[in-house]
């Protein structure tokens, strides 16, 4: 009776060891579709005036009703990528609704790098719980003239 108690505890452990899922059908099931959009209200693309201020408008939000995780806005010279503009300082703001609002104000002026007869990126970026998890982005380029 014992081993028939014994072979029968063998097999089931066995059997439970063979059908378990492995760590890559984990990561499979796990896969999360954010849907994720970026879209750049303010600025639009055009030309601005030096000294003036912009605003800056961007909506972020999963179409698929998933927690908008992390978010970016910058903004960098179109010709040497110098980087004058990188918020919020803490990209994760886990915003369980969906949707999230960025709303700011910069001075287009020498003293925060921008000058005359110069073409810039906006960039606004939203991902997931890891960095590139669902990740999009959108970009629009505008001008600084006098």
């Amino acid at each position: 009776m014992k081993k028939l108690l014994l072979s029968t505890s063998l097999i089931l452990v066995a059997a439970c060891l063979i059908t378990s899922c492995n760590k890559e059908d984990d990561k499979e099931e796990q896969t999360i579709d954010y849907a994720y959009h970026a879209h750049i209200h303010a600025p639009s693309d055009g030309v601005k005036i030096l000294n003036d201020m912009l605003e800056i408008e961007v909506e972020f939000e999963s179409h698929s009703g998933e927690a908008v995780h992390h978010i970016n806005v910058r903004i960098y010279n179109a010709t040497d990528n110098t980087e004058v503009y990188n918020q919020p300082g803490e990209a994760h703001i886990h915003e369980m609704t969906g949707a999230y609002e960025f709303k700011d104000e910069l001075m287009l002026s020498t003293e925060n790098g921008f000058s005359d007869n110069t073409d810039w990126i906006i960039e606004a970026r939203v991902w997931g719980i890891e960095d590139g998890d669902g990740e999009e982005m959108e970009r629009k380029e505008f001008s600084i003239s006098l």
